[in-house]
């Protein structure tokens, strides 16, 4: 499977199908096709899904939370009476559903509806009414896990606060710019400013409003959204609910999704180059796709918010609570044209900074994902200067053409790699980073050929569909590079990447620092029509297997556990399988048999105390790790002030924080990435602790030729 082609996760464009209401006789045809798609999901989803769970009160239960966290992701909405009379139907929906009916989609979504349209004439009220900017009160924005509003007034006082902080957020964001325009302090402006848009001052489209102007604008928008998706919208997020509720990466798509997710499948793809997901009514940025604009540009990060689109020069067009496909087809574009999008950062969960970020929609190809090399010399701690390697490798990739025939040169990533080890080799390299960091998986036979490269030969990965387990081996006793390594990872290292790391960690190969674990996606996904011969009726993505590494456990969940944890600010997030709704435990099955092949693990108490005391007297890593801290602390903070003065003194503070990291963490220079730095550094202690540092292949006969792979 190409390297984007598993990155369509749950919530990523989902649009599309079709309304079906028992009460009506006799169905039309849309509503037909929802109530047979209905029956087929409940059908399939027990013979098809790994855990082979039956459709049973469990699975109703857990849809019902997921349906209604869709619909009202904060839980700022419904009341708590209605979440009662809700969960009151819940454990007869998986009867209703296998009866084909989906009419409580309709009934839930209309109850949403209804409870929007009072909010926006609550907030009208407000914003005629003026907030105390000075009165010391707090709002909590993480309310994922809130309770809903016990009654009207409860509701009321919820939402002065939610639109006061909004408000706020305008208003200190309408100060930042100011003073970045004026280059002055922005404690020293006026507390209104006069913004008015310019090329030299990033504005979002709430900026070109008024504050008033904007939340007004924002809330009837959204109610406008819901009115115009309501014969379209509910039933497909239902029934990605009920599958959703097996584990999180198994959806329903509807016809109109699966044309998105084939677009997604082509071996190039225009645009930004960024999988999108929907978090609280923005498109989130969840990963970026190796070798596209924005991971090129590098100010996008993971978990950045998008909440506006502007084509060109052209004015920005909110997306917030738009439909996911939609906003994904305004982001998408031409090729070679500029898209402004304004951007809340990660960094900052309050919601507080917007920065724009302009981008040139390219096309992304097979050869900007492929494996890519540097050298670096590096004075360690004893203060000798070695060489050392760095592979960076974002994707597990082979070119398909060959096999369909067009006349192209096959490649591969372990061709790639197996390539650049004999030209770093030529090079008298010491040692070998291998970067995997951001590499979400791709091909698994690929992450075998490539662990391949570094041992003998012997198991790489166990893959169980719960009944019987497959052993794929690397069977070539070629050893390309045998050499002192270290892997690379963070949280967004994920799939086959985490099969090469933790093989590699196994056989005591490589060293493997980064974040405190990588993303623990540890299972196998098959996409499905729900009926043959019927593509309107839609398709299933299902969990079908697990990967277990050679020791037996497997990398859902835990993902890979660094021997040195080098953090970035991923490690700060809430990013990772453990963060998503029902996700599927860890388990473990035999162990195979396998010979190390280093002394590597019996050193690693030395290496880690080395490690260690080399960083207390490096000012500028413990600096870093300050910064992170920092951010880690706010991330944790459920609640953010209302008193506008220390709200804008925050913002300034969060401002600083975040241009540091974005300058120190991950940077496209290498000379600022500060995990690649370290991770350099320690394969530098690593080396200096051996009486006689490991030597390169032969240069004479670096490698054996590969032959082709597909």
């Amino acid at each position: 499977m190409k390297g984007w082609k598993r990155w369509l996760g749950p919530c990523a464009l989902m649009v599309g199908g079709m309304v079906w209401a028992a009460a009506r006789a006799p169905a039309s045809a849309p509503e037909a096709e929802a109530s047979e798609a209905a029956r087929l999901v409940a059908r399939r989803l027990p013979q098809w899904h790994l855990t082979q769970l039956p459709m049973d009160d469990d699975r109703a239960v857990a849809a019902l939370d997921r349906f209604l966290a869709f619909l009202d992701f904060d839980r700022s909405y419904f009341l708590a009476s209605d979440i009662q009379r809700f969960q009151l139907a819940a454990t007869n929906l998986d009867n209703r559903l296998i009866a084909g009916d989906v009419s409580f989609a309709q009934e839930a979504y209309d109850t949403l509806r209804t409870r929007v349209s009072n909010r926006v004439d609550f907030v009208e009220g407000l914003l005629k009414q003026g907030f105390e900017l000075d009165r010391d009160e707090s709002y909590t924005w993480k309310r994922k896990d809130a309770e809903w509003p016990a009654d009207e007034k409860a509701w009321d006082d919820l939402w002065r606060r939610k639109i006061k902080n909004q408000y706020i957020a305008h208003m200190v964001n309408r100060r930042m710019a100011d003073a970045a325009r004026t280059n002055e302090p922005a404690a020293s402006l006026p507390e209104e400013p006069a913004v008015e848009p310019s090329e030299e001052v990033d504005l979002s489209t709430d900026l070109r409003l008024t504050p008033e102007e904007a939340i007004r604008k924002s809330y009837r928008q959204y109610l406008d959204v819901l009115n115009d998706n309501r014969a379209e919208w509910p039933v497909d997020r239902y029934l990605t609910a009920f599958t959703q509720a097996y584990d999180p990466h198994t959806d329903y798509m509807s016809a109109s999704q699966t044309e998105d997710f084939e677009i997604g499948m082509q071996l190039s793809l225009v645009g930004i180059g960024a999988r999108l997901t929907s978090e609280d009514g923005a498109a989130k940025i969840d990963q970026l796709i190796p070798g596209g604009p924005a991971e090129k540009d590098g100010r996008l990060k993971a978990g950045d918010k998008i909440i506006a689109v502007a084509q060109g020069d052209g004015e920005p067009v909110s997306i917030l609570h738009w439909p996911l496909s939609k906003a994904v087809r305004l982001i998408r574009g031409e090729k070679n044209t500029k898209v402004v999008l304004s951007v809340i950062p990660a960094s900052d969960p309050t919601g507080t900074t917007v920065v724009k970020i302009d981008l040139i929609r390219e096309e992304v190809k097979l050869e900007d994902q492929a494996a890519k090399s540097a050298v670096k010399e590096v004075v360690g701690a004893d203060g000798r200067t070695r060489k050392l390697g760095i592979i960076t490798l974002p994707d597990f990739y082979a070119d398909v053409r060959p096999l369909r025939g067009l006349g192209a040169e096959a490649r591969s990533s372990a061709q790639d790699v197996r390539r650049l080890l004999r030209e770093l080799s030529t090079n008298g390299v010491e040692g070998l980073v291998l970067d995997l960091r951001n590499n979400g998986g791709g091909l698994l036979a690929e992450a075998v050929r490539m662990t391949g490269l570094f041992i003998e030969r012997g198991p790489v990965v166990q893959v169980s569909d719960g009944r019987r387990s497959q052993v794929m081996n690397d069977s070539d006793p070629e050893v390309v590079y045998d050499g002192p390594m270290i892997v690379l990872v963070n949280r967004q290292t994920a799939s086959a990447s985490e099969i090469l790391a933790g093989a590699l960690q196994d056989y005591g190969r490589a060293v493997i620092a980064g974040d405190s674990k990588t993303h623990g996606k540890g299972t196998v996904q098959t996409l499905a029509d729900l009926k043959d011969g019927q593509p309107a009726l839609g398709k299933l993505k299902v969990t079908t297997a697990s990967f277990y590494r050679i020791n037996g456990g497997s990398t859902q969940l835990r993902g890979v556990a660094p021997d040195i944890v080098t953090p970035s600010s991923l490690d700060t997030l809430e990013i990772g399988e453990e963060t998503l709704p029902q996700a599927l435990p860890w388990s473990q099955i035999r162990s195979l048999t396998y010979a190390l092949a280093t002394p590597l693990r019996e050193q690693m108490p030395a290496l880690r105390s080395k490690v260690e005391a080399r960083r207390k007297s490096d000012a500028r890593y413990q600096a870093y790790l300050e910064l992170l801290g920092r951010l880690a602390e706010r991330q944790k903070d459920p609640t953010v002030t209302l008193n506008f003065e220390k709200r804008l003194e925050l913002a300034r503070t969060e401002k600083e924080l975040s241009d540091q990291l974005r300058e120190k963490d991950e940077g496209g220079d290498q000379q600022a990435d500060v995990m690649l730095n370290e991770a350099l550094q320690i394969l530098s202690d690593l080396i200096s602790m051996n009486a006689e540092p490991a030597q390169p292949a032969d240069a004479e006969h670096p490698v054996t030729a590969a032959a082709p792979a597909g």
